[in-house]
């Protein structure tokens, strides 16, 4: 079976960087990553395979749309415990749209080579937001054993 994206259409994270002084969730990798895998998911819904299934590729634009969003909410967030809420809220819709892309790759809508690009697209990013969660759950952790 054939590539249904051409060359491009996933597109390729860089590896990690130190990215400077963070003063909004645009700066945030993490956020920068989710948005590259939400404009992604959405070129690959364009696919001939996909286009076709409605439904699935509703959900999975959903989806990926509501990793990037829930980062930035949460980033916005006045507290340390909400913010921490919606990260774990992308984190689980990340697990939904992973479960999503199986599916259509199991129906035949997206071809092995491109369910292998984002079965690893997936794993940084949820290296990353992992990493926020553990953070924040620090954070919360500390602000909680002060007096």
């Amino acid at each position: 079976m054939t590539a249904l994206l051409p060359v491009g259409l996933i597109v390729t994270m860089k590896h990690s960087t130190p990215l400077g002084q963070v003063k909004t969730y645009r700066d945030l990798l993490v956020w920068q990553k989710a948005k590259l895998m939400a404009v992604s998911i959405y070129r690959l819904c364009e696919s001939p395979g996909l286009c076709r299934k409605y439904g699935l590729s509703d959900q999975m634009t959903r989806a990926a749309t509501s990793i990037a969003s829930n980062i930035a909410e949460g980033d916005e967030r006045s507290t340390n415990k909400e913010s921490l809420r919606f990260i774990v809220i992308a984190r689980a819709s990340l697990a939904e749209l992973e479960t999503q892309v199986e599916i259509a790759h199991e129906i035949g809508a997206v071809s092995k080579e491109d369910a292998l690009q984002f079965r690893a697209l997936a794993e940084e990013l949820g290296r990353l937001i992992g990493g926020v969660i553990r953070m924040r759950q620090e954070r919360e952790r500390l602000s909680t054993d002060q007096p």
